[in-house]
């Protein structure tokens, strides 16, 4: 056996596809070329993917910016709840007093909405992060030809979709699927 393999390793080296068994040589060669350029073209997907670009950079932008729109929608609540409660509890003797009281209140919820604007931007920038983020994944799942394995199922995710079916959690929805509220009256009627 050893003296076969040796002959036949010989003749390859001069240029000859001897095989005393009857495979074809050339066959597995390209087999395993075809194997060696897809292992190649993962491994440039994966570079192009830049993994940690968007572990170290983008999905933490994406974080803060969701972040900062939670604190600045919060203040603004707070100070527009603040402002609405002050002028309901206003005891003014005098209607000038009362009047310049309420505009000054009627002003700070106006700058209070003006959160709108900046949360609008930053809510902006997720999108283009995410987006980002979404081409890479769908470029190299192409890439791959990756499929999602029918009956794999992330435990953390089940849990959640199973708390979320039991306490009918859907939370804020797309005009396109939420229930509009005449319905919602219409229920109360």
């Amino acid at each position: 056996m050893a003296a076969t393999a040796a002959r036949q390793t010989r003749a390859q080296a001069r240029g000859h596809n001897i095989d005393p068994e009857g495979i074809d040589l050339g066959l597995i060669v390209r087999e395993l070329q075809a194997v060696a350029d897809y292992v190649t073209n993962i491994k440039r997907e994966i570079g192009a993917l830049r993994a940690n670009e968007i572990y170290r950079a983008r999905l933490p932008v994406a974080h803060d910016e969701l972040g900062n729109v939670v604190n600045a929608t919060q203040s603004a609540t707070n100070t527009i709840m603040a402002a609405a409660e002050e002028i309901l509890g206003a005891t003014h003797d005098d209607f000038e007093t009362y009047r310049d009281f309420v505009q000054e209140k009627v002003l700070a919820i106006f700058e209070a909405c003006s959160f709108q604007d900046i949360t609008g931007q930053r809510i902006t920038k997720v999108v283009d992060e995410l987006s980002q983020v979404e081409k890479r994944l769908s470029r190299f799942a192409e890439a791959v030809n990756a499929r999602d394995q029918s009956g794999q199922v992330d435990p953390e995710d089940a849990a959640k979709q199973a708390r979320k079916e039991a306490l009918l959690l859907n939370g804020p929805q797309t005009a396109d699927v939420a229930v509009s509220q005449d319905d919602i009256d219409a229920l109360f009627g």
